[in-house]
């Protein structure tokens, strides 16, 4: 595909086993852009699912003790696209970050992650206590991905400014 502003990206129709990544500071639009997207992938007929990251660690973490984490990863698994909203916000345990690796691995080229975030990717390693899942993490994600940088000004913080 050719490559342009949009960093490749060819509409939903490239939601097949493509991540779509959305990194910048708080307020810049990365949720809305996530939600646009699956909204339009759900209009195509996509299933899809949408997680806070915090959310979605709990989630994994309730079913892990459960003993089911496999049986909750299957679920996920069945949707078409899955949008993990705001990760690296918050730290995690080192079980939460296997888990969610478990995750990542499990939709790897069968499954599309549309993924939001305020930490660069030179910050994951930090973010995930440089554990030895930081990488295998970035690797799959990046891999078979589109990546957006976003910056500016805080429209939450213009809005206020403004009125």
């Amino acid at each position: 595909s050719e490559e342009g502003s949009n960093g490749g990206y060819q509409g939903v129709n490239c939601l097949t086993s493509e991540n779509l990544v959305f990194i910048g500071p708080p307020g810049v639009g990365k949720t809305h852009l996530a939600i646009g997207i699956a909204q339009k992938a759900l209009e195509a007929g996509y299933k899809v699912a949408f997680r806070n990251a915090l959310a979605l660690v709990e989630e994994l973490e309730l079913a892990e003790m459960k003993g089911e984490l496999k049986k909750k990863i299957s679920h996920l698994a069945r949707f078409d696209v899955l949008v993990i909203d705001e990760l690296g916000y918050l730290p995690m345990s080192r079980q939460a970050r296997y888990n969610l690796f478990q995750l990542i691995h499990s939709l790897y080229e069968y499954r599309s992650v549309i993924l939001t975030t305020n930490k660069d990717f030179t910050d994951w390693g930090e973010f995930f206590h440089n554990d030895n899942v930081a990488v295998p993490i970035i690797d799959r994600v990046i891999h078979h991905s589109h990546i957006f940088m976003l910056g500016g000004e805080s429209y939450r913080l213009k809005q206020k400014t403004a009125g």
